[in-house]
């Protein structure tokens, strides 16, 4: 029915089973993975399973490859990049590759900028394996239940993924793999989400977010791409606008 077309669409449900709680107060989405949420806590103690702030999700010592720990305190005023990853994945691996680069450039840069690996291999040793090629920092392995709680945390539902965090702990963008590839020379960087882009293979992961408003144009005259440009960007910029103003997702 309508309804229910209606209900997959804004809770942007793409694989079934999906289990979402809501603020029957406010509408507002608690969480949106229910299904982790009843498998790590089956008795309910973390009832009601809203967001918590990063930096209570993530607390306690966090890995280098050289086995020095630190604290996790140590990412406070910084940007962080919670990379989501496995040596298993191909593209993964892939990613890791352009990754390491762009972490020098920002850090040459002088930016305050952190990644956190958090891992979904196999085993400790092919962790260990793929950890040995990351300049940052990780959750270790052996900390199951801290890995699932960030899973949790941002409802990941496949890798790799990188959440870009600002240094108060709030999500910039989930789009971090797509402005990592196209943005190599890290001039955009932290990313803050563009009202209007170019839609290309890499973007096009985007059109699976939420309502898109697609406008085609005669690419062969640049004058034309960036005049169409002018005209939607104020209205998405309002659109937006008015959604942050409602503390809601656009």
């Amino acid at each position: 029915s309508l309804l229910q077309l209606k209900l997959w669409n804004k809770y942007r449900v793409s694989n079934i089973p999906s289990l979402i709680f809501i603020d029957a107060s406010t509408g507002k989405v608690v969480c949106r993975n229910g299904l982790l949420v009843i498998r790590d806590d089956p008795e309910g103690l973390e009832f009601p399973w809203g967001p918590k702030p990063f930096s209570e999700v993530v607390a306690g010592p966090l890995l280098r490859n050289n086995g020095q720990t630190l604290d996790s305190s140590t990412l406070e005023g910084s940007h962080v990049g919670v990379y989501f990853s496995a040596h298993w994945c191909p593209p993964c691996r892939s990613l890791t590759r352009v990754l390491v680069e762009s972490y020098r450039k920002i850090k040459e840069a002088g930016q305050k900028f952190e990644i956190l690996f958090v891992s979904a291999d196999r085993s400790e040793d092919s962790f260990k394996q793929y950890f040995s090629e990351m300049p940052w920092v990780a959750v270790p392995y052996a900390d199951e239940a801290r890995r699932s709680r960030l899973n949790r945390l941002y409802g990941i539902q496949g890798i790799p993924t990188l959440i870009v965090l600002d240094p108060k702990g709030d999500v910039i963008t989930r789009q971090g793999r797509v402005e990592v590839l196209n943005d190599i020379e890290c001039r955009e960087f932290p990313w803050h989400p563009k009202p209007v882009l170019e839609l290309t293979d890499s973007n096009a992961v985007q059109l699976n977010e939420g309502p898109c408003l697609v406008l085609f144009v005669d690419s062969e005259d640049d004058g034309e791409s960036e005049a169409a440009k002018q005209l939607i960007q104020p209205i998405a910029e309002k659109i937006i606008a008015k959604y942050k103003a409602k503390e809601e997702e656009a």
